[in-house]
């Protein structure tokens, strides 16, 4: 049979569609792993045994997504990416391929290795050293899940004869079939073929839910994508891992750069960055310390820079500004000087990204996130008449002010759980 929204829970909402239809006209929503890997050949009803290319990390999230595929009977093989490490650094990847291999080994499967070094270091590494040379503060996850786990990983897996890869993101991938009449683009009610649209939603567990660093996905990855562990909550994985006997089940979770772990930032880029100390503002102007650099900071940091004007009673002060000109970094006090600090109305986005394939309707009435686990803020969405293609640059207006916005950033939209796409935070208004 075909499977309905009591299905699987929690994957149903009629109100995160862009479409004015009603739920009668409107196709279920379905994990998108089951879906697609349940035969449609209803008298038979027997799955279909698809080949599948699974990420695994030497984590314990990336583990648990290959055992339930071997369980479900389907063709995997765990494959270990290979990416570019500084030599001056602890060599941590070798450590993290012998886990992963442990695992294939542990569940009886094939485990091969992907070379993405090139991608990882140009895509990465190197966009990441430039972006914060200029003053800018970006997200490598994002662009790591953009080039690497999601671009050359893809790529290389169908190629190599795979249906599908999967990786541990906590993150769910569903499909609906598309409206009749959808409010995109400059023109309402634009007339659409019936298709499938694959969309992105938040998962069931908030606190490890990674969609923010997703949104770059579009529909030809999505096509191709399973998140296994996507609706879990953590403790069900590890209490999964346990029961499948994985040597990861408790194994601590990764932290820092994606790929490289635990880096500190500025040990990182003062190889490759050239710094000088500079001082320390408050929002009066007064200079109350020093640091290594504005260029090594971002905004809403708290940490890094040495107060030399204290008393054991002094707040907690965190960066809200830094001058490149000057090489000063302006902090303030949150407590205190919170009307000082929550003054920003809007921002300019640019490199959007719509997970659909579609742009919406403007203005658009919807949610942000501006950084990773804030809470989503309501928002407007508008274009400008200005700029082409990746040049266009978007307005996002907040309903309340905001602070601690870094140009460099990513700004992601949300339409209740469904992940809408996002754009790079340019300017800060």
């Amino acid at each position: 049979r075909e499977m309905d929204k009591t299905d699987i829970p929690g994957t149903f909402n009629a109100g995160a569609t862009l479409c004015p239809v009603n739920e009668t006209n409107m196709a279920r929503i379905w994990n998108h792993s089951t879906k697609l890997m349940t035969s449609k050949h209803k008298q038979s009803n027997t799955p279909l045994k698809r080949k599948v290319f699974v990420g695994v990390s030497g984590g314990v999230d990336s583990s648990v997504a290959l055992a339930l595929l071997k369980k479900e009977g389907h063709d995997v093989t765990g494959v270990f990416l290979k990416t570019w490490y500084p030599e001056w650094l602890p060599c941590n990847w070798k450590e993290e391929r012998r886990s992963a291999m442990r695992v294939c080994a542990t569940l009886g499967v094939p485990f091969l290795t992907i070379d993405c070094e090139a991608e990882y270091k140009k895509e990465v590494v190197d966009y990441m050293i430039r972006e914060y040379g200029i003053g800018r503060v970006p997200n490598p996850d994002i662009f790591c899940n953009k080039y690497v786990k999601f671009g050359v990983f893809l790529e290389k897996a169908l190629e190599m004869g795979a249906d599908f890869i999967a990786t541990g993101h906590y993150v769910i991938s569903a499909q609906r079939k598309s409206c009749m009449q959808e409010h995109f683009g400059k023109a309402k009610n634009v007339l659409l073929a019936e298709g499938t649209i694959y969309e992105l939603w938040e998962s069931n567990d908030k606190e490890k839910d990674q969609s923010y660093f997703l949104y770059t996905l579009g529909q030809k990855e999505l096509k191709h994508v399973l998140f296994p562990v996507g609706g879990m909550t953590k403790h069900e994985v590890r209490k999964l891992a346990e029961k499948f006997k994985l040597p990861t089940a408790t194994k601590k979770d990764s932290q820092g750069i994606c790929f490289l772990g635990e880096v500190n930032m500025k040990d990182f880029l003062l190889h490759y960055i050239k710094t000088e100390k500079g001082n320390v503002l408050n929002t009066s102007g007064d200079v109350i310390g020093y640091h290594d650099g504005a260029l090594l900071y971002t905004i809403g940091e708290r940490h890094g820079f040495t107060m030399t004007k204290k008393s054991p009673d002094d707040p907690r002060f965190f960066v809200i500004s830094k001058d490149l000109e000057e090489n000063t970094i302006t902090v303030a006090d949150k407590e205190s000087e919170n009307d000082k600090i929550n003054t920003i109305k809007e921002i300019i986005i640019s490199d959007m990204h719509f997970i659909s394939g579609v742009e919406p309707s403007m203005p658009l009435k919807t949610f942000v996130r501006i950084r990773y686990r804030q809470q989503k803020q309501s928002c407007t969405l508008i274009l400008p008449t200005l700029g082409v293609g990746k040049y266009r640059e978007y307005r996002v207006v907040f309903d309340n002010s905001q602070g601690a916005i870094a140009s460099g950033q990513s700004a992601v939209l949300y339409d209740g759980e469904v992940c809408l796409g996002g754009g790079i935070i340019d300017k800060v208004v």
